[in-house]
């Protein structure tokens, strides 16, 4: 898969862990995050693509995707995490097929942050 489609498929993964009633954003991985913090001069620009990471597995069977989640506060983060999972694991198996191929997809779901709630008073 060329890194175009790689890039649809982060996109992909990303729209559907978004769509999950509880996640608050996608965290980027340290790297990314370094980055951006080296720039200070620039206006954030981080998309949510960042919080996700896919590649091929070893042996060339199919995909590892990892799906880096910050939590709104207030449910259980096992039941969001499990959501995410299938969400995005249905959405990409589904992106796949309609390009033609039938891949085996593996999702991990990383809980990096509960996000505590800020009323407005």
């Amino acid at each position: 898969m060329s890194a175009t489609r790689t890039t649809a498929l982060l996109g992909v993964a990303a729209e559907a862990a978004l769509a999950v009633p509880g996640v608050a954003a996608l965290q980027p991985r340290l790297a990314r995050r370094l980055a951006a913090a080296a720039a200070p001069t620039r206006a954030d620009t981080t998309r949510p693509e960042a919080g996700i990471r896919a590649d091929r597995a070893p042996d060339g069977s199919g995909w590892h995707v990892e799906v880096r989640c910050v939590l709104a506060e207030g449910r259980r983060a096992l039941d969001i995490a499990r959501n995410v999972h299938d969400r995005v694991a249905g959405a990409l198996i589904t992106h796949l097929a309609t390009h033609g191929l039938a891949e085996p997809v593996t999702v991990v779901v990383t809980v990096t942050e509960i996000a505590a709630r800020h009323d407005a008073a």
